[in-house]
């Protein structure tokens, strides 16, 4: 087979992974094999893989086509989420562009709408994942929404709603106004904004005085139902408490209270209580039993309880309230100000503090468990500075808000009868509701057609908590043999972003439902991000198209180029330079395939002394590189063990090995060292295989030497092997004496055809590599001598081991001779500027140390270059 002359991954890869599907190498079914599991984080159904997705999924196949080599029975389970909030926002503005709304339409044909994107975006991203060479077990592909997961999802809430588990309660939340739901305090990105601090007048009943109140949010008055003061506040220790206060504008009469929780060195030392749109003013509101006042609409329009600002934006109404306090004499200043706001993660809408009718779940005895089972080390987490975060955090951790306002989810099995938000059943369908109900009442008179399921959502994370379970069918079937076979699952690769949303939670559900950890080893995947040190996202612009990087550097060189850089836990300054510098390991091995498969082969051919010895260097030093990446991975240091493999590669092999044994162009190599070589590089492309799929195994394919043909992702891994670890460091000697000549011919500017004699002390030991030496620098002879030389000869050490150098061969003298003159006397030249710089105080004393310094070093390195120059004019002239 012709061999191309560069490496077109284009021309191969859907070739190659079509070849994979056919032979169902990724498939898995139970045996008596131990099992290696992997659940893939499922992607949202909103669009493309980006950066962060590329990271993750390569990280993942490394670890799966590994352990399919080493033996394991691998099952990676691909799947997609539903992602409630972020694919009803975009079915919501695509229904905006035809002057439709939900409501308009009604739930049954906005689900018939959003089953219908999923079908379309979720192949796109299997596609995707597929392209990346992710070797994912698809007939087990799942989706958060489909109907066995769904019926996992539902159980568990009905399980959780009859321990007690999960309770109904208003509750101040996070509001999205655009999503129109709340949203977890996670999904809450605080960011620093210019604001405005508004000073406004509220008059006292009955006094000719006012309190001064302070406040960001002038509009959220309309809800005041009290004003709080410290109760050690001199300023204020004349007024009573229960003293009756005007609020601006509306003319509500609230009461004063007095509290601690008051900083008195904030504005004016008086705040207003709104107790419907404050977290703080809520937990007061309850201590001193206030009025709860909701002013706001779901989508952040003000409501009937806004006066004459009802149905306004609450940004419009801002402006115009400041304008009517100006007007009415109760505004008395403004101040700019710098403070944080929360942005929703989702949809980018500033959010409101709103109270609201939740369901919730109760966490902390949950939690419990889940901390000790990191701190025991049934779980383990690669970075440990993650694991002290998460243990904060549950420690720490409040009930969870597991409801969302939404239709594209999984409903809530709440069902209300008598037209009463009191009465409902628990159940997973109407029909099972009434049979409850009628038992509950001992009454036959209630009707299916009396029950009204909750409109609300579970969120998301409710169900890819879930995820390592119902994948298997493990919460509707604990027995069933896939769930007792591959679970717990072995490794979670993830992003420490989602932490708390999912990693925590699927800990807490393996326990609470199956009694097991969903997991052995979490390992955390840096943020990919861009020049600036900014989060690559879609939303930004700033991330580039995954398939377009694909290709034009191919799919090998994109996860090259993202491993190499990718230390575990730390985040990635992507660079598109990282998939070039893939794109060029790839050719280097292609390259490497050819030279190899152009050799001549001669039955007769003698093997040679330094081929000799360099195969069995390489054979040592490859077996020290095996056992270091086998250490490597049992750390999940997928970024090392590359950059490891990309050096063995690139110098060992290439630089060393074949420099060495690599015939000129006429002559012919023997069979035992083909053989050998192709040995070795057979097996670098095992070691490079989980990495670098489509290229190893193109070259695997194309190898004629090998007697079997199985193909090169069901091969075995190679096997350790003990070293001679002395071989290997006196080879190490012989390869830094090579750079010493290589270094001195380029100094000294000694033409390449120049042959060397080359002498060492007799007291020290000749290393068996130095016929290595004499091919790769053309040396005529090695000569062991009992002293040192008396003539002046140029000499170097190599460890402990000095070597004296002489020169034999023509050359053109006088040319030489000129060329070190000319040079001797620019260095001279040079020496004389650099150190009337230094000599000049007034420079020393005013310029930077480290500028000083450079030229210092300048100075001692221009004196060694003109002595090294005279050296060798010396001892030319001399000949």
């Amino acid at each position: 087979m012709e061999i191309l002359t560069r490496y077109k991954p284009q021309n191969i890869e859907k070739q190659i992974y079509n070849f994979w599907l056919q032979k169902d190498f990724f498939h898995s079914i139970p045996d008596e094999r131990p099992s290696y599991t992997v659940v893939i984080p499922p992607p949202n159904i909103t669009g493309i893989l980006h950066m962060g997705h590329m990271l993750n999924n390569t990280f993942q196949d490394v670890l799966v086509r590994r352990s399919r080599m080493i033996g394991y029975n691998t099952c990676w389970v691909p799947g997609t989420d539903h992602a409630s909030i972020a694919t009803e926002a975009k079915i919501v503005s695509h229904l905006k562009e035809k002057k439709l709304t939900k409501s308009k339409i009604g739930r049954e044909a906005f689900l018939k709408l959003a089953w219908e994107w999923t079908h379309k975006h979720r192949e796109t991203i299997l596609n995707q994942l597929k392209k990346l060479g992710c070797s994912c077990n698809w007939k087990y592909t799942r989706f958060t929404m489909e109907k066995s997961l769904s019926n996992s999802v539902i159980r568990c809430f009905i399980d959780l709603y009859r321990r007690g588990l999960i309770y109904r309660e208003y509750r101040m939340v996070n509001w999205d106004t655009e999503a129109k739901t709340t949203i977890s305090d996670e999904e809450v990105i605080y960011k620093e904004c210019k604001g405005r601090l508004y000073y406004v007048k509220y008059p006292i009943l009955g006094k000719k005085e006012y309190l001064i109140i302070a406040t960001t949010r002038p509009e959220t008055l309309l809800g005041d139902t009290a004003v709080c003061v410290h109760p050690s506040d001199d300023r204020f220790s004349h007024l009573k408490i229960g003293e009756s206060i005007l609020v601006p504008i509306i003319q509500r009469i609230v009461p004063l209270i007095k509290d601690e929780y008051v900083d008195k060195e904030f504005g004016s030392g008086c705040l207003k209580m709104t107790p419907s749109h404050d977290v703080n003013d809520q937990i007061l509101a309850k201590k001193y039993h206030l009025e709860f006042i909701d002013i706001l609409n779901e989508d952040g329009t003000l409501n009937e309880h806004a006066f004459h600002y009802h149905g306004k934006d609450r940004f419009h109404v801002r402006k115009e309230i400041v304008q009517e306090l100006r007007e009415k004499g109760f505004l008395i200043k403004e101040e700019s100000l710098i403070h944080k706001v929360g942005v929703s993660e989702r949809t980018g809408s500033l959010i409101e503090s709103r109270r609201s009718m939740q369901w919730f779940l109760k966490t902390k005895d949950m939690a419990k468990q889940a901390i000790e089972a990191v701190k025991n080390g049934e779980i383990h987490f690669h970075t440990q500075k993650i694991e002290n975060i998460y243990k904060n955090w549950m420690e720490n951790i409040q009930d969870w808000n597991i409801s969302r306002q939404l239709w594209w989810g999984h409903r809530i099995p709440v069902y209300y009868y008598n037209n009463n938000i009191e009465d409902y059943i628990v159940a997973e369908t109407k029909e099972e509701a009434l049979n409850l109900a009628r038992k509950k009442i001992n009454c036959e008179k209630i009707t299916l057609d009396m029950f009204n399921q909750d409109e609300d959502v579970l969120d998301t994370w409710f169900s890819s908590w879930l995820w390592p379970i119902s994948v298997f069918d493990g919460i509707s079937s604990p027995n069933n043999k896939s769930i007792q076979y591959y679970y717990p699952t072995k490794d979670l690769v993830t992003g420490p972003d989602i932490l708390f949303f999912w990693v925590a939670r699927m800990i807490m559900a393996g326990y609470t439902f199956i009694n097991k950890k969903p997991f052995e080893n979490v390992c955390f995947t840096g943020v990919v991000r861009d020049n600036h040190h900014k989060k690559m996202s879609k939303s930004l612009g700033n991330s580039p198209n995954p398939i377009t990087l694909m290709n034009q550097y191919g799919t090998d060189g994109v996860r090259v180029g993202l491993l190499l850089n990718s230390k575990m836990g730390n985040d990635l300054i992507f660079n598109e330079k990282l998939c070039l510098q893939g794109r060029n390991f790839a050719n280097k091995i292609w390259n490497a395939f050819r030279l190899i498969k152009s050799w001549k082969t001669d039955f007769n051919a003698p093997i040679l002394t330094y081929e000799k010895l360099a195969i069995k260097w390489f054979e040592n030093r490859f077996y020290q590189v095996l056992e270091q990446i086998d250490k490597l991975f049992e750390k999940y240091k997928i970024s090392d063990t590359l950059n490891i493999l990309y050096n063995f590669f690139w110098d060992d092999f290439c630089s060393w090995y074949l420099e060495i044994v690599k015939p000129s162009s006429k002559d012919s190599v023997s069979d035992f060292l083909y053989s050998k070589t192709f040995q070795f590089f057979e097996n670098l492309m095992k070691l490079l295989h989980p990495f670098i799929p489509f290229l190893t195994e193109e070259i695997w394919q194309q190898i004629k030497v090998r007697a079997d043909k199985e193909a090169l992702i069901i091969s075995s891994w190679p096997k350790k092997k003990q070293m001679e670890e002395k071989i290997i460091k006196d080879f190490c000697k012989i390869m830094h004496l090579v750079i010493e000549l290589r270094s001195l011919r380029k100094r000294q500017r000694i033409s390449s055809n120049i042959s060397f004699l080359l002498s060492t002390c007799i007291n020290n030991e000749k290393s068996i590599f130095y016929p290595v030496v004499l091919k790769l620098e053309n040396i005529s002879e090695l000569s062991f001598l009992e002293e040192k030389p008396i003539n002046n000869k140029l000499s170097f050490l190599v460890g402990t081991q000095e070597y004296f150098v002489s020169f034999e061969g023509q050359t053109n003298l006088y040319e030489e001779i000129q060329k070190l003159k000319k040079s001797i006397e620019y260095y001279k030249d040079f020496l004389a500027y650099t150190r009337e710089k230094l000599s000049n105080k007034h420079f020393v004393s005013n310029a930077p140390q480290r500028v000083v310094n450079l030229e210092m070093k300048k100075e001692y390195e221009t004196i060694n270059k003109i002595k090294m120059l005279q050296d060798r004019l010396k001892i030319i002239l001399e000949k």
